[in-house]
């Protein structure tokens, strides 16, 4: 999974890194750039949403049988905005609240530098 996430095409283009990967928990950044800005310094809320996604499926993944090929999709995401995300970068902290036989369903967390919380979803991520 450590060699997986940055070899997306999307996070890349991004700029999201992995910060930290431990047994069902996974924590991503997304460093503040124009390039993601919606008006002035807001950050888009769809730049949230693929860092959300992305914290999501390295959770599910963060598991001890992972296979030699990563197959998965996301069928489910919710994402409620609790903040604008103004000039900042993000750190998105996602966990396993459950896994069931393929689907794997995460908390995840979006923070500001400043610690406020500027986003909180529900992802259903199916494995295999």
């Amino acid at each position: 999974m450590r060699e997986f996430v940055p070899a997306s095409p999307l996070v890349r283009h991004l700029g999201i890194e992995l910060v930290d990967l431990e047994l069902d928990r996974a924590r991503l950044r997304l460093a503040f750039s124009q390039a993601i800005a919606t008006m002035g310094d807001v950050v888009h809320g769809g730049a949230i949403s693929a860092l959300v996604d992305t914290a999501a499926m390295a959770a599910a993944w963060a598991t001890d049988d992972i296979p030699a090929e990563l197959r998965g999709t996301t069928v489910g995401l919710t994402v409620d905005f609790l903040a604008a995300a103004r000039g900042s970068d993000l750190d998105a902290t996602a966990r396993v609240v459950r896994r069931g036989g393929s689907l794997c369903f995460c908390d995840v967390e979006v923070a500001g530098s400043d610690g406020r919380l500027v986003a909180k979803a529900l992802v259903t991520y199916k494995l295999g």
